[in-house]
């Protein structure tokens, strides 16, 4: 039996270079499933992202799903695409271990914590205060430096990081300090400047972007503190779950969240397309 993609639409071009198309997944022309295929909104038009892959459950297990991704990347191809992506969710063992076989590698992984009522106290000596006008603009241009370099460091070009750098922090940060929903804090302790948190508040729960300890105050818990400053923003907010990401590799940080009671939700795997 063959399995091929049937497209159900012509080919979308969107106004920022973007491409979509959506296809029937079929078995000698018999309808099993359905494929969205798109380059990735946040990588650029050279990632391709597969938005959705559904095998119908009389013809799963059989390898229809294994052929179809197989298939997106060979349009991906003709798209001028070099990498692609996917996101799985972690319960989802099946799809995890077909991503797996195919020779996609984590990127990162999205994790959230569900909250009680109760904000946690911060450790003695330690206090969160929004930041200043100057001190948003010293963290925003080391901020974006740290992201560019996240990227390049995972195989996106600097000027492509850069780029992506920039074009983030714009849609995130609109007014800047000032934008609607965003907490921007920095953690002293003991009246000295230790640390600095990025949170959004979105319309169920909150989410961190960025948490860092200063450079010459790392090892000493004050990660785990920022986190707890998060937790307590979340609460006095009305939200009760928090969410972040985190890298792949990044050990300290997921060991970190982990014993926060922090848990794994979803997966973004990458394949470099040959």
């Amino acid at each position: 039996m063959t399995t091929t993609l049937r497209p159900t639409e012509p080919l979308q071009h969107g106004a920022d270079g973007a491409l979509s198309r959506r296809f029937q997944v079929c078995v000698n022309s018999r309808p099993v499933g359905t494929l969205h295929l798109g380059t990735s909104l946040s990588l650029g038009p050279r990632v391709a992202r597969i938005v959705d892959l559904r095998i119908e459950e009389p013809d799963r297990r059989r390898g229809r799903g294994t052929v179809a991704a197989l298939a997106a990347e060979e349009v991906a191809r003709g798209w001028g695409c070099r990498q692609v992506e996917l996101s799985v969710p972690a319960a989802a063992e099946p799809a995890r271990r077909l991503v797996d076989a195919l020779g996609y590698v984590p990127r990162n992984r999205g994790m959230e914590k569900r909250l009680g009522d109760t904000p946690p106290a911060l450790p003695t000596g330690s206090l969160g205060r929004s930041m200043t006008e100057v001190e948003y603009e010293e963290w925003l241009a080391y901020e974006s430096e740290s992201y560019t370099r996240t990227w390049t460091e995972r195989g996106l070009p600097e000027a492509e990081a850069r780029e992506k750098s920039r074009r983030d922090h714009e849609r995130l940060l609109p007014r800047g300090l000032g934008t609607e929903d965003m907490r921007f804090s920095i953690l002293e302790h003991e009246g000295t400047r230790v640390g600095t948190l990025w949170v959004a508040f979105r319309e169920n729960e909150a989410w961190v972007y960025d948490v860092r300890a200063g450079a010459a105050h790392r090892g000493r818990g004050h990660g785990r503190t920022l986190m707890l400053l998060a937790e307590n923003q979340t609460i006095a907010a009305g939200r009760r779950v928090l969410g972040l990401n985190v890298f792949a590799g990044n050990t300290p940080a997921e060991r970190l969240y982990e014993s926060l009671g922090y848990v794994t939700v979803s997966y973004v795997l990458y394949k470099n397309l040959i």
